[in-house]
């Protein structure tokens, strides 16, 4: 039996580079030919745009703009060239942020999360993903019929149903979240209800610690993690290696400095950016606002993708300091500015009832004029005065935090 969805999975990761920036030119095209990419992406050549720092250049759009710019020109904030008829199917999310489902095989790149976490042509796939207004039920569903498995579209909820159908289909795998996999398996051990033919599950949407993790083991399924959204369907998903999760080909995932949409160095915590290669619905540098890091080298399990931790956080750590917004741009900025410096963090505390802020920065070049300078610029940039700490270099977690409320 092959272990691997297609020969792309395991090509050389020089081959899979070349492929991916050969073909972004043409996206970009396509992109531009909807407004708003027009506009954002006006005196950029798209076929300079062949390497990750070309791409870099390119400015980020931010998931947490979108509602905004949807309600501006609905349906799609004008990012999209085509209307809403040319799509298979039209959701919306929270914000609202609305979202198409391209007309094609796969459209959320979904079967090889799926192949990957053991699920194989002609098994049984309860999935009780959401189906109603919402992506997530679809996206599971897609791609578990674009590999050949049988859907019970269970959806949320209504154990008893779900028995039902569980003792008549036998479903081999599981879809959703790990919280409701546990409800499931629970409720079933108190009803007397036979659930044993689920074997395996592919969970996402929701936090998998290690306690719940062995706690699914200990009864029977072989769980894998996804990490998936409603904009771009399946991102990364974790192998039978269990290190990390592989990037979904079709994707070209950055990692860039929160607030900003310049690359972190190799393994540093950062924010997540997807240029998707869907020519029908093309996303160019979308922040998603989730921080993840690198991992190095090729997966054991052959897969030859660039792998991420996995979800590690929120990037838009936004406060209110005396009443004025302090941005991850902002701490950002100071550093553009003082090269000398590495990690930077804004520690914002409470004294009585004043608030506080304190720049701790990382340098090898302490000195009593880089900190005056660097306090000038935090003042300049931020336009509140705070203290600055110079600290050695690698005392500050690479968690991906540039500013950290503690009040």
């Amino acid at each position: 039996m092959t272990h691997h969805y297609d020969a792309l999975e395991t090509r050389p990761p020089a081959e899979r580079e070349v492929d991916l920036f050969s073909r972004l030119p043409g996206i970009l095209r396509k992109a531009m030919e909807a407004p708003a990419y027009a506009g954002r992406l006006t005196g950029f050549d798209p076929a300079a745009v062949t390497s990750r720092a070309a791409l870099a250049r390119l400015p980020v759009l931010r998931k947490s703009e979108l509602p905004a710019l949807h309600k501006a020109a609905p349906p799609f904030g004008g990012f999209v060239a085509g209307s809403p008829g040319s799509f298979g199917r039209l959701f919306t999310s929270p914000g609202p942020i609305f979202e198409p489902e391209s007309n094609r095989a796969d459209p959320w790149r979904g079967a090889r999360a799926l192949f990957a976490a053991g699920f194989r042509p002609g098994d049984v796939l309860l999935n009780t993903f959401g189906y109603h207004l919402t992506p997530g039920g679809f996206i599971f569903d897609t791609s578990a019929r674009a590999l050949g498995c049988a859907v019970i579209p269970a959806g949320p909820g209504n154990t008893e149903a779900q028995f039902e159908l569980v003792e008549a289909y036998r479903p081999v795998g599981y879809s959703g979240t790990p919280d409701f996999l546990k409800i499931l398996l629970d409720a079933a051990d108190g009803a007397g209800r036979d659930v044993s033919s689920i074997k395996r599950a592919l969970v996402s949407g929701a936090a998998f610690p290690k306690s719940l993790q062995d706690e699914i083991k200990s009864r029977g399924v072989d769980a894998y993690q996804a990490f998936a959204t409603a904009d771009l369907g399946m991102i990364a998903f974790e192998t039978s290696a269990r290190e990390g999760m592989v990037v979904n080909e079709d994707l070209i995932l950055e990692i860039v400095q929160p607030g900003t949409g310049d690359p972190v160095s190799d393994g540093d915590v950062g924010e997540i950016v997807v240029t998707s290669l869907d020519p029908h619905h093309p996303w160019i540098r979308l922040a998603l606002g989730d921080l993840t890091a690198a991992l190095p080298g090729p997966s054991r399990c052959g897969r030859s993708n660039m792998r991420i931790k996995g979800w590690m956080g929120r990037a838009d750590q936004t406060t209110k300091v005396k009443g004025m917004f302090v941005r991850p741009e902002q701490i950002a900025e100071i550093g553009k500015r003082h090269p000398e410096l590495g990690r930077l963090r804004l520690v914002v505390t409470r004294q009585g009832e004043t608030d506080l802020m304190t720049l701790k920065a990382e340098t090898a070049a302490s000195d009593a004029d880089l900190q005056e300078a660097v306090a000038a610029t935090l003042r300049g940039v931020a336009k509140l005065g705070g203290a600055v700490d110079l600290v050695p270099v690698g005392s500050l977690p690479n968690d991906g935090k540039v500013i950290a409320d503690e009040r």
